[in-house]
């Protein structure tokens, strides 16, 4: 493996700016704090499965409508591949007058209260997972990193006129004991973020993720509702104030685009239908740790989590 440290960049005026309270003077100056946490990270990276957009429009209001400045640039131009996946151009007339230029950083963020974390987002790079996720988990290390939270949503079977659900994982078992797993083992196409968690669980670094169930017939839209359970549990998990509120208008306004829809086609109105008696079987049934009811003719787990390796593995060959 290539050096982890000639893949990114770090400003280190804004790391002394930002970070001062949790960072060893390097001049000698003595150490901060031994009983003060360090900074959590959240990381969302675009590129894999993302049902309603929930972990890309959290990231971003995370990145607009809170204080950021930027720590770590990463050479996206290494990890990269830009014939599949090519980055948008604007050509207006008779000229090309834009680049969406790709990227993956790490931002120092402020939230709602003063309290500031690092937020990882970007593109989910194509190559050289090993080398980005050892740089990452050595910035983890010098930024003293107290705990790492990523998110983002899968399609699941569930109707939107019901809470949405989700499954948390973690390097250890403490960190999501309040959360009920509704997936056996199974096998599915990997991602930066997974491999992330993983390796840092191995390092002994304590790290989590939320993965938000969105309703299947909205997995190719922009579902604001799941980006605000995703950021819920985050500040559950966290203690952070991250301004879900501010979300709480457009959240609405899905919700009222979506039941518009639904209204306008009987067949989905039908499945949606199927789906809020599937989900009410489960709120009658007693003593039940998981969506289904016993009395109901529905997939088991290990099949759902079939389903769903199914489905990942369609997204791996596009």
């Amino acid at each position: 493996m290539l050096d982890p440290l000639g893949i990114y960049q770090v400003d280190e005026d804004a790391v002394a700016r930002t970070l001062a309270d949790h960072l060893a003077d390097r001049a000698g100056s003595p150490a901060p704090d031994a009983g003060r946490a360090g900074p959590v990270l959240l990381h969302s990276l675009r590129g894999f499965v993302d049902a309603g957009a929930a972990g890309e429009i959290a990231a971003e209001h995370l990145a607009r409508h809170l204080t950021a400045t930027r720590l770590v640039t990463f050479d996206v131009d290494q990890l990269l591949d830009y014939r599949s996946k090519r980055a948008v151009m604007t050509f207006d007339a008779d000229r090309w007058a834009d680049y969406e230029e790709p990227f993956l950083v790490i931002d120092h963020v402020r939230d709602a209260e003063g309290t500031g974390f690092l937020l990882l987002h970007g593109s989910e790079p194509d190559l050289q997972w090993e080398r980005v996720v050892a740089a990452v988990r050595g910035l983890v290390d010098r930024f003293s990193v107290s705990l790492t939270v990523g998110f983002h949503g899968i399609p699941m079977g569930v109707p939107h006129t019901r809470p949405l659900s989700l499954t948390a994982h973690a390097t250890r078992t403490g960190l999501v004991e309040d959360y009920t797993s509704f997936f056996g083992r199974v096998q599915v196409p990997g991602s930066m973020a997974a491999l992330l968690e993983y390796r840092l669980g191995q390092a002994g670094h304590d790290a989590m993720g939320f993965t938000v169930h969105v309703p299947h017939y909205l997995g190719q839209s922009r579902y604001t509702p799941a980006a605000v359970v995703a950021l819920q549990h985050v500040e559950r998990a966290t203690g952070l104030d991250l301004a879900t509120g501010q979300l709480t208008a457009a959240a609405a306004e899905a919700t009222i685009e979506v039941e518009r829809q639904v209204r306008e086609s009987a067949e989905v109105a039908a499945v949606v239908k199927a789906l809020e008696e599937q989900y009410d079987a489960f709120t009658r049934s007693v003593g039940r740790t998981n969506l289904l009811a016993e009395q109901a003719p529905l997939p088991t787990a290990e099949e759902l989590g079939a389903e769903f390796e199914r489905f990942l593995a369609q997204q791996g060959d596009d």
